[in-house]
């Protein structure tokens, strides 16, 4: 009976070992949340040590937005002459092409104008309008920064420097210009001496045509957002 006892103890023991020989490998724990999450700030938001080394080396800008029509082209707009409140200018693009503009509120009528030098400077091209008024070339620049326009129609299109034109405005006086010439004291003599009857041909000067000048300042826009501000 011993011996029965001491065979079923040995036989239980070698299944234990057996068991625990089977058994080799042993779960790894999984990590607790704590561990899994990054220990600063920028950890938190890029969740790469490396990637936040890099970037806190750089400010970044916010995306800029979409360039407009008018910001390409800041000719667009009304006018108001800075010497006749009643007198206003306005500027469209062509729909067809988007380097010629058309300038209305002139005496000739609806003028066309080429863009020469971004973002402002146009030359108004010799034309006979829609009215059917002729219309000498020209320029138009238009400085953002002061939103002051300015237009002569009468002068050639300056192509080396376009706003030298505008420099050049004084005019002939017309009373000048249409005087008489005379001949003076000598050749009165010489007439009386030689008794020779001459006749004298009046020469007149004919007046350059003074050119049309436009200056004027930008009119703003009020949209219903400003007026909410």
């Amino acid at each position: 009976m011993k011996k029965t006892f001491f065979l079923a103890g040995i036989a239980s023991f070698l299944l234990t070992l057996a068991i625990n020989a089977q058994d080799t490998t042993k779960p790894v724990p999984s990590p607790t949340p704590a561990q899994t999450q990054p220990t600063t700030q920028e950890q938190k938001k890029y969740g790469n040590p490396t990637v936040d080394s890099i970037l806190s080396k750089y400010t970044l800008l916010p995306m800029p937005s979409q360039v407009t029509t008018e910001q390409i082209f800041p000719v667009i707009g009304q006018y108001q002459s800075n010497t006749n409140a009643d007198q206003k200018l306005t500027i469209t693009l062509d729909d067809q092409n988007k380097g010629f503009a058309w300038v209305e509120g002139m005496p000739q009528g609806k003028v066309k104008a080429v863009l020469k030098k971004s973002p402002a400077t146009y030359k108004i091209p010799a034309q006979k309008t829609a009215e059917g008024n002729d219309v000498p070339e020209g320029t138009l620049i238009y400085d953002k920064d002061s939103k002051v326009i300015n237009v002569m129609v009468g002068r050639p299109f300056n192509d080396q420097d376009p706003a030298s034109v505008f420099a050049t405005t004084t005019t002939q006086d017309q009373t000048m210009a249409n005087e008489e010439t005379q001949p003076n004291d000598k050749e009165k003599m010489n007439v009386t001496k030689t008794k020779v009857t001459k006749t004298k041909t009046k020469v007149k000067k004919v007046a350059e045509p003074a050119p049309w000048v436009f200056t004027g300042t930008k009119i703003e826009q009020v949209t219903a957002a400003n007026q909410q501000q």
